[in-house]
């Protein structure tokens, strides 16, 4: 039984529960345990205590497991308590775990005997094993006692600094039942909360955003910081935080950005744009809404959530979308939302809520899934009535007559509520299509001879609605309903045809008076509602026909007089001031005429949704339309959007080691990480050094331009200068730490390396070089802390001067758009802080520790092989190349980054071309998104992710487009599988001796004189091998480290040079097939002439 599963909050139980279950029968005491492992029998319960007081361990677990499977039986095993206490200091790890979980359970109802164990769980908050670590803060949180919340405050705080994300994640929970117990410690908590939020573990995030929303939901500028990395970490973290990350983002969201719905209003408007002035066109122009990156970052990383198999979130993003998308990208959420509606009818119940409010806004987001919206016999009534509120809310003059039809047949439902709503919608279908309103009364008076009471009641009350919009037309249909009167019982309809009796006695005066006898005949017998019905009738006869009705009149009062009910008897004195003529009365006899006559407005048949448009979509206020507890409202768009630079994260860089310089080729510009600024950087690079070559070259070594070198190549992957340049410039760095340069060299050196480094810094105004002095033999964040203010000022000056400069289009993909709408033009120049921004948040995502003498770099070597994967005749006019570019992937850690070149040789547009199936179906690949459409001629760049789990092993997968498929397949290079780290000639000597003997591979080699000299052997290997290369004093060894990209396995690889020729080879990892692999190819390249 593995720790993790016992002791995870959602299966710890039931993974208890099994192991209790087949364990029982194997007690030797009693053979019939097996059948009575949960009955409440009083002696259970005495041998329970037996088995926890033994001496033994094994009792004691077994007896643990038993009264755990008790608890998820929803057995009560509170008076077991003192027994189970006793053993919370067990050294058994099983047994302590499963003593937390029944703690955890009654440690709120035993608060005094808990209180007695409480030195015990201080004790086991510094237990080496996580799981108990966690499972003591989670005991010590449930106790709820006001004494102990400064222990409680203490613990959260330690627990908030754990190495294990598993503890901190407890520690978020913890907070929130801290806050409840008191409110007091709420700024205390605060600032715990600020510190997980920093929490890179996507553990953690869920469990932090929830705690962050119960304590402090309106301290927005705590997200700030962390709102990109929130976005980012999104997709890994686990489903209910998921949930709940993205009900805070949705308000965070709703106060940082403007509105994406005004450009909308535009092109609605589109059509009178032809026609417009230049003056009109321009100003339009200017007022074109542009959306936050940080806004579509949101969007986009929240989309691939669409395809969850968790209902919930799916739901929150949908809500999000609605909430926060452009009106025209709304609907990419219906197909997602529909899907739900194959799941229990409880998740139905609330998604078809949701698109019931949806629809009332937006028909056409759901009018092509119509029929996904009718009433199946199955369904229960409260589904049934969802749907039909759908339908009606889609219902336009292209589908009334489907809808009609669909209607027709769900008024002869057995369901007599059913059938009812269904009236009530033709009813509302009438009044909102004035096209079919003749149709609809023409049906409803039709069921008006139905022998079911409920249909013709309601068929009645929604006549009565639809004829106060034309009663001048429908006085026939008046008639019809007066001679049914006598057949109709239901009160509501009853009441219903009275009302219309005495609005249109003028078109029915012959009829009305005749009513009305009747009515008196059986006053005393009808019903309330139909009382007061029967009074303002007879008022009104009165006043227009009282020569018949003036008797009439005056015996339903006299009978109201004295009815039981009060409101009857109010009405009945009320009327008899009003229209009898008398001394009291004669002002207001007056108006009686105007009051009770009067033209009334026609009732408008409205949607039951319409109401809850007020409350944020998915959330339980919207689900009973009403304010429920801790309803966070979401805040209007702002009008003016709040500084962006809030949410900028500067980065503090890794210690950079001086790393003897690998070869330098020309750079290919389709293979840079960042194509535009880094580009512009470089030629101001190319053109600074150009110009003072020759003045530099004198004084200038080989190692300064290592520097140099190496601090490009940690944080991109743009190459440098040619190796003639090189060369020519390099100088002695322990010199160079004393003597300055002149402002030209100083200015070519910074100038490089604030393009290697612009993407550490998000504004763009702030570049953190390194300094110029640092040693080959030592090196410590102190060296990259103490840049002097004279190495910041050239190379903000060069920042400055960059930003003057034009930016020129490149036809490179924006790494924002690397995995979203693949098919969207390439040419636009993206801003720099979009880049700056998302790689900030990038680097962050990491999850294993490194320590900052082993940092994992981007390789230095930037000469990038094509390979062909599917040729032009083969794939019918489709062509794809593909290449490694060395970076580190964007989607999981342990994948290999892999870019594609998709180009359409053929006559026709290709479309949907995407990943189809792969072999075999457990790889691991990240797709890009579907291209939709690729012109002819036309090329496209996109990326994905292959975990190739360190084998040289082919990735077999499908490339289709709308009509055919494709079988390719990827085969990398051993060398393209690792990624470079840099560390210390010290590190690499103590990690080498960890690895020897079987983890050691080496062999002789004979090196060509050609290859002898240091830039020759880097060159060689970093052409066929992704690491790093490592700084050494001593001329004839050279060092080189990397990682598996999948398992992290540290790859060592030393070349040693002894009599020349000759040359010792080694490698040293654990992975032997990758050892003797890497071998092979190195041997091969460095022995070539």
């Amino acid at each position: 039984m593995s720790s993790a599963a016992l002791y995870n909050d959602q299966t710890g139980v039931e993974t208890a529960v099994d192991a209790g279950q087949e364990s029982t029968p194997s007690t030797s005491n009693n053979s019939g345990a097996a059948f009575g492992l949960f009955s409440a029998d009083f002696k259970k319960n005495e041998d329970l205590k037996e088995m926890l007081e033994s001496n033994k361990e094994s009792p004691k677990l077994e007896a643990m497991k038993r009264i755990v499977g008790l608890i998820a039986k929803g057995k009560n095993a509170s008076e077991l308590f003192p027994a189970v206490v006793k053993n919370v200091a067990s050294k058994n790890i099983e047994l302590k775990k499963l003593v937390y979980v029944y703690l955890v359970r009654y440690a709120e109802e035993q608060q005094d005997l808990a209180l007695l164990s409480i030195s015990t769980f201080q004790r086991a908050l510094k237990d080496p094993n996580q799981f108990i670590r966690a499972s003591a803060l989670r005991v010590l949180s449930s106790i709820r006692v006001p004494i102990i919340v400064p222990i409680m405050m203490l613990a959260i705080k330690e627990a908030a600094s754990d190495l294990s994300p598993y503890v901190r994640k407890t520690s978020a929970h913890a907070i929130q039942k801290l806050f409840s117990l008191d409110p007091d410690q709420k700024e205390q908590l605060i600032e715990v909360i600020e510190k997980l939020l920093k929490d890179k573990s996507t553990l953690v995030a869920g469990s932090v955003v929830m705690a962050f929303e119960e304590v402090c939901p309106d301290r927005i500028d705590l997200i700030h910081k962390n709102y990109r990395k929130l976005c980012n970490l999104l997709v890994d973290v686990e489903e209910w935080g998921q949930v709940v990350i993205i009900s805070m983002l949705t308000r965070y969201a709703r106060t940082q950005f403007t509105s994406p719905w005004k450009g909308d209003a535009l092109d609605e408007n589109s059509e009178k744009a032809f026609y417009e002035s230049d003056a009109e066109r321009n100003q339009a122009e200017t007022n074109t809404y542009i959306m936050d990156p940080d806004h579509r970052l949101l969007l986009r990383n929240t989309k691939p959530l669409l395809q969850s198999r968790n209902t919930a979130v799916v739901m929150s993003v949908g809500q999000l979308y609605w909430h926060l998308a452009p009106k025209h990208e709304v609907s990419l959420v219906t197909k997602s939302l529909v899907r739900l509606l194959r799941s229990h009818r409880e998740v139905q119940f609330i998604v078809l809520q949701n698109i019931a409010t949806m629809s009332i806004q937006r028909k056409g987001m759901f009018e092509p899934y119509m029929k996904s919206f009718y009433v199946r016999s199955t369904d229960p009534t409260h589904i049934k009535t969802l749907k039909l509120e759908i339908l009606t809310n889609l219902a336009n003059e292209a589908n009334i007559s489907t809808i009609l039809r669909e209607f027709q047949t769900y008024v002869k439902s057995q369901d007599k509520a059913f059938a009812a709503a269904t009236i009530q919608a033709i009813g509302r279908c009438a009044t909102n299509i004035s096209e079919v309103a003749d149709t609809c009364l023409n049906g409803l008076v039709l069921l008006l001879s139905n022998r079911d009471e409920t249909v013709v009641a309601e068929s009645v009350v929604v006549i009565k609605k639809l004829l106060q919009t034309q009663p001048s037309e429908h006085s026939e249909i008046i008639k019809h309903m007066a001679k049914l009167f006598d057949n109709i019982t239901v009160p509501m309809a009853r009441a219903s045809i009275l009302w219309l009796m005495g609005e249109y006695c003028e078109k029915v005066p012959k009829i009305a008076p005749d009513v009305l006898r009747k009515m008196a005949k059986s006053f005393t017998a009808e019903e309330d509602i139909v009382k007061l019905q029967i009074v303002n009738l007879a008022a009104k006869l009165y006043l227009t026909n009282s020569k018949q009705t003036k008797l009439l009149t005056q015996y339903i009062l006299n009978l109201g007089k004295y009815d039981q009910n009060y409101d009857i008897r109010d009405r009945t004195r009320f009327i008899r001031q009003l229209i009898v003529p008398s001394e009291k009365s004669s002002a207001l006899n007056k108006y009686a005429r105007r009051i009770l006559l009067a033209a009334k407005p026609a009732p408008v048949l409205e949607s039951a949704f319409k109401d809850r448009e007020r409350f944020q979509l998915g959330t339980l206020s919207h689900s009973l339309n009403t304010k429920a507890a801790g309803y966070q409202e979401l805040s209007d768009w702002p009008s003016v959007a709040p500084d962006t630079a809030v949410r900028n994260v500067e980065i503090i860089e890794p210690v950079n080691e001086i790393v003897p310089k690998a070869g330098k080729s020309k750079h290919l510009k389709s293979d840079k990480f960042y194509s535009d600024e880094e580009e512009e950087k470089e030629e101001r690079s190319d053109s600074s050094s150009s110009e003072d070559g020759s003045s530099s070259s004198s004084s200038s070594s080989e190692e300064s331009e290592d520097e140099s070198q190496e601090e490009s190549s940690k944080h991109s992957s743009a190459s440098e200068n040619t190796s003639s340049e090189s060369e020519q410039n390099s100088s002695d760095s322990e010199s160079d730490s004393k003597q300055k340069k002149t402002k030209k060299t100083q200015k070519k050196k910074k100038a490089k390396t604030a393009a290697a480094q612009s993407d550490s810094d998000e504004n763009g105004n702030g570049v953190e070089a390194s300094s110029s002095s640092m040693e080959s033999s030592s090196a410590s964040e102190t060296d990259s802390d103490s840049d002097t203010d004279e190495d910041m000022k050239p190379a903000q000056n060069n920042i400055r001067e960059k930003s003057k400069l034009q930016v020129k289009p490149k036809k490179e993909v924006s790494l924002l758009d690397l995995d979203d709408f693949s098919q969207t033009s390439t040419n636009a120049p993206k801003p720099s802080v979009v880049s700056h921004s998302l790689l900030s948040d990038l680097e962050g995502l990491s999850l294993s520790n490194i320590s900052s003498a082993m940092q994992v770099t981007t390789s230095t070597f930037s000469q990038v092989k094509d390979y062909d994967l599917l040729h032009h005749m083969s794939g019918k006019g489709l062509a794809a190349k593909y290449h490694f570019p060395r970076q580190p992937c964007l989607y999981q850690p342990c994948m290999v980054t892999v870019q594609l070149v998709l180009s359409n040789t053929s006559d026709h547009s290709l479309e949907e071309i995407h990943i189809g199936e792969r072999s075999p179906a457990s790889l691991n690949i990240h797709c890009f998104n579907t291209i939709e459409r690729l012109e002819p001629g036309a090329s496209v760049t996109v990326s994905m992710g292959i975990d190739f789990s360190d084998s040289t092993q082919a990735a077999n997968f499908q490339l289709c487009t709308k009509t055919d498929q494709f079988n390719v397949s990827i085969q990398p290079a051993v060398g393209e599988l690792l990624m470079p780290s840099t560390m210390t000639e010290e590190d690499f000597c103590k990690e080498q001796s960890k690895l020897l003997g079987m983890n050691e591979t080496s062999a002789t080699i004979t090196v060509p004189t050609a290859n002898i000299s240091r830039l020759a052997i880097n060159k060689e290997i970093l052409s066929v091998a992704n690491v790093g290369a490592v700084p050494s004093n001593q001329s004839d060894v050279h060092r080189f480290a990397g990682k598996a990209v999948s398992s992290g396995s540290l790859v060592l690889v030393s070349l040693s040079l002894q009599q020349s020729p000759t040359a010792l080879l080694t490698v040293n990892t654990e992975k032997s097939v990758m050892a003797s692999m890497l071998l092979r190819v190195l041997t091969q390249a460095l022995t070539a002439a």
